[in-house]
């Protein structure tokens, strides 16, 4: 059944109309701006000391209890694949052609970047993502309705969603191993860096090194501090010898949080919200409907088939029938003929 965009319209005009009546207060996440927590933590990754040794992608496996990927942790042909964050995996490590005057490969983690303002938890009407006060973004699965507004948002492309779960499915991704951190412990990527590329501790620590490695070497560094404002800022911090879209990652996202960006568009997200049991419950009325029709089309092609069989069926069966009869005159004719001539031939017999 098509739906024309004036009747889609509509329907949300009469939604708008029940949402007013019933009032149902949700409230998105991008209603209120958040400038983060002044002593959240962060990790520091240091390109120009990753060796693509691929541990932190094992450390991360380990620690979140994924399953073994498809090509062992010490297989590094792996990196010149430009992988990316899948639902079993939370981090990849990529390699990068150096540009024209660097001899030494380039390397890339990719994993969530925990954002200062998350663009996933500005969409998301039912809360599933939260910013905690350790840094992390983490996610509730609990009350995800499964929108996957948050894949849509996220402007580094991460998190990803369970499509082989059709009962249980979850928005998968980087948690910078909050269970760990408010522990005590290191994120597992941080503690097995054989290299010291990843550095763990307070956000505004990280910066205070990552300028001074800037100012120490700058013949070996970019002077920019990736992550330091780019949306807002992020709790994952980013050092490079090269322009970083040389190692693949955006440099068109500006300075604006993403909530400032997504508060427009999210303000009729409370009147969605709020009518979301009316769109699923009709949506389930549709989709019974669907399965009935499609139940009594099934019953009647089963009767046309079965009525189209028994008609063949007879008809095969008088013809047969016909045959037999014909055959069987035909071989009563044979019998009389036979036994007219015998008679005939005994009677021819006796004159002479």
């Amino acid at each position: 059944m098509s739906i024309s965009r004036r009747k889609f319209l509509g329907w949300m005009g009469a939604a708008a109309g029940l949402s007013t009546a019933f009032g149902s207060p949700v409230h998105a996440a991008a209603n209120k701006h958040f400038r983060g927590y002044p002593d959240s933590l962060g990790i520091l990754f240091d390109s120009m000391l990753c060796i693509g040794c691929r541990k932190c992608e094992a450390g991360c496996n380990k620690v979140n209890g994924l399953p073994p990927p498809d090509q062992p942790f010490d297989d590094l042909t792996v990196l010149s694949k430009k992988r990316r964050t899948d639902t079993k995996t939370f981090t990849v490590v990529n390699r990068y052609d150096p540009p024209q005057g660097i001899k030494a490969p380039l390397f890339r983690k990719i994993q969530c970047n925990h954002c200062l303002e998350p663009a996933c938890a500005s969409v998301c009407f039912v809360k599933a993502f939260t910013k905690t006060k350790q840094g992390s973004v983490v996610y509730d699965a609990s009350v995800c309705v499964g929108c996957r507004y948050c894949m849509i948002a996220c402007p580094f492309e991460i998190p990803t969603y369970e499509y082989d779960k059709a009962l249980t499915p979850r928005i998968r991704k980087c948690t910078m191993c909050h269970p760990r951190v408010v522990e005590g412990k290191l994120p597992g990527c941080v503690e097995i860096c054989p290299n010291e590329a990843l550095s763990f501790g307070k956000r505004k620590d990280l910066i205070k090194i990552a300028r001074e490695r800037i100012r120490k070497y700058p013949d070996r560094y970019v002077d920019h501090i990736y992550g330091e404002h780019e949306m807002g800022g992020t709790s994952w911090l980013y050092l490079s010898g090269v322009p970083f879209k040389e190692l693949g990652m955006r440099e068109d996202l500006g300075v604006t949080p993403a909530p400032e960006l997504t508060a427009g568009a999210l303000s009729v997200v409370p009147m969605v919200a709020g009518l979301w049991p009316v769109l699923l419950t009709g949506l389930y009325a549709v989709s019974k409907r669907k399965e009935k029709i499609a139940k009594i089309e099934q019953q009647q092609a089963i009767a046309s088939t079965l009525e189209k069989a028994n008609a063949e069926a007879e008809a095969k069966l008088s013809k047969a029938l016909a045959n037999a009869r014909k055959e069987k005159d035909a071989a009563i004719k044979k019998e009389i003929k036979k036994a007219l001539e015998e008679a005939k031939q005994a009677q021819e017999t006796e004159g002479s």
